[in-house]
């Protein structure tokens, strides 16, 4: 039986790369609207999202066991909010041997998981489940890679 390895980048050059993920969660209306007035108890939803995405990215290879620690040059976060749901954004970029897709997936993921932990209290039903609450659509929506 063979055992895991990470993939051997040693002979590749390095190259400017990016890529940008986006996911979304779906919330409800009052719930959007406490986040927007800044009612949540927890603090700014939003703030506290966007610094567990950069955390995230940064420690990308301690969550995923295969992927390569790459020096990140670059986490950028975005949120859309709407009616009822939050789309989140990140861009991440480098100049290294492999991409950073795993980055910018890992990032909007704990961005989406970060919201929720910081609403999930007004979104419990009289059971305590989430009955309207999902976390849903997450994907690379673009990578780059440019060759010196």
């Amino acid at each position: 039986m063979k055992g895991a390895k990470m993939i051997d980048v040693t002979l590749k050059p390095e190259s400017y790369r990016e890529a940008t993920a986006s996911g979304r969660i779906l919330l409800k209306r009052s719930t959007i609207k406490a986040i927007l007035e800044k009612r949540i108890e927890k603090g700014d939803v939003l703030q506290a999202a966007s610094i567990a995405a950069i955390m995230a990215a940064k420690n990308t290879p301690q969550i995923v066991p295969l992927c390569h620690p790459l020096p990140l040059t670059s986490v950028e976060t975005s949120f859309e909010v709407g009616e009822n749901h939050i789309e989140a954004k990140v861009k991440v970029k480098t100049t290294a041997k492999t991409g950073v897709e795993m980055e910018a997936l890992t990032a909007v993921t704990a961005a989406l998981l970060t919201i929720w932990d910081m609403v999930k209290s007004y979104e419990k039903d009289s059971t305590g489940n989430y009955p309207t609450t999902r976390i849903q659509d997450i994907k690379v929506e673009e990578k780059v890679k440019k060759t010196p």
